[in-house]
């Protein structure tokens, strides 16, 4: 098996993104929970309350034979919109920033440079407020949230929110989605 690397992102409920990415080839494993804040072993009860400064996140297992980091990012800035400050569709709070946490400064400069061409591109209207910060620490999310999707797959919130991201990632990147 060749080697494998993390990446850590954050676009809103973790539950929709993790959904995601489970959908890509190379992706080995996904994992929801939180990063970015400032208190030790955080609850979902108190990131909502927005009380430790975390966001949703998913850390991501991959190969990079398969799936390259570029790649991942591309994924990311498809399924989310970058533009709104702490807001994700019909959730509101910081926990639910953009956000990418870099694992070493290959993956800061490939982030930076990825929204810098979007930048350029003019790829959205508004300007893109997703932050690039080092990960400190990542803490996993409780275990009910742990493949939310693959055991709620009838659960409204997944079906008006994730289901649109899951098709557009199949129809947009189907040559690395797993069919």
């Amino acid at each position: 098996m060749s080697e494998t690397r993390l990446a850590t992102v954050g676009g809103g409920c973790f539950w929709c993104t993790e959904a995601v990415y489970k959908e890509v080839d190379g992706v080995h494993e996904v994992t929801s929970g939180y990063a970015g804040g400032h208190v030790e072993d955080p609850t979902y009860e108190a990131v909502c309350r927005e009380e430790t400064g975390h966001a949703e996140v998913v850390q991501i297992e991959y190969d990079p034979a398969v799936v390259d980091y570029p790649e991942i990012l591309a994924i990311f800035f498809t399924v989310h919109d970058p533009t709104t400050l702490n807001r994700q569709g019909p959730d509101v709070g910081s926990q639910y920033r953009s956000i990418v946490l870099y694992h070493d400064d290959e993956q800061r400069e490939l982030a930076e440079e990825y929204i810098a061409g979007l930048e350029s591109e003019n790829a959205y209207d508004d300007d893109i407020v997703t932050e690039v910060e080092p990960l400190e620490t990542f803490y996993e999310a409780e275990e009910y949230h742990q493949d939310y999707y693959e055991k709620n797959p009838g659960d409204g919130y997944c079906q008006f929110n994730a289901d649109p991201k899951i098709r557009k990632v199949r129809e947009k990147f189907a040559a690395n989605v797993t069919q």
